[in-house]
C-alpha cells in the first residue's frame, strides 16, 4: 500500500468512528431520564413483549407440540411388600408373594415415579388393563409431597 492509499484509509476510519460518536451524542438521553422512564414501566413489559390475543393459542398448540413425542414411564402398582433374599431365591412357578395392597383396592399409576392417578384392573379380550377412577391434581401432589 502506498502513504497515500494509508492516509486515505485512515480518514476513512476516522470519518466512520466520528459519524458514529456523533449519532451516540443525538441518541443517547441522560442516565436520570432513562432511570425515570424505565421506573414507571413494569419490568415484566420492559423484559417480555406483550401478546396478542390472537397469537396465544397458536404458541400454547405449538408449545404442547414440542412435547408430544416425549416418551414417560408409566407404572401401575397394585402393591408393595419387603422379602428377605432368602425368601426371594425361595421363589419359584406359582408361588403367592403378598403384597400389602388389599382386594378391590385401587391401585395406583405412576408417571415418571409420581403419582398421577388411581385406578382398577380391568380385563378387555383376555389383555389387563387400567380404568382410572382418581386423577391427582397438580395441587393434590404437592400436598402430597409437603406431608
Amino acid at each position: 500500500m502506498s502513504d497515500g492509499n494509508k492516509q486515505d484509509a485512515a480518514k476513512d476510519a476516522a470519518d466512520d468512528w466520528a459519524e458514529a460518536m456523533a449519532e451516540q451524542a443525538i441518541t443517547t438521553e441522560p442516565a436520570a431520564a432513562r432511570a425515570s422512564a424505565a421506573a414507571s414501566v413494569p419490568a415484566g413489559e420492559r423484559v417480555f413483549a406483550p401478546l396478542q390475543a390472537g397469537k396465544v393459542a397458536d404458541i400454547a398448540m405449538s408449545d404442547i407440540a414440542r412435547v408430544l413425542d416425549v416418551p414417560v414411564q408409566l407404572t401401575a402398582q397394585l402393591g408393595r411388600t419387603r422379602i428377605t433374599i432368602k425368601n426371594l431365591l425361595q421363589l419359584s412357578h406359582g408361588s403367592i408373594v403378598e403384597l400389602d395392597g388389599l382386594a378391590g383396592e385401587p391401585m395406583d399409576v405412576f408417571i415418571n415415579g409420581y403419582l398421577i392417578a388411581q385406578g382398577e384392573v380391568v380385563v378387555v379380550n383376555d389383555k389387563f388393563g387400567i380404568r382410572l377412577t382418581d386423577i391427582i391434581t397438580p395441587s393434590e401432589r404437592i400436598q402430597k409431597l409437603n406431608r
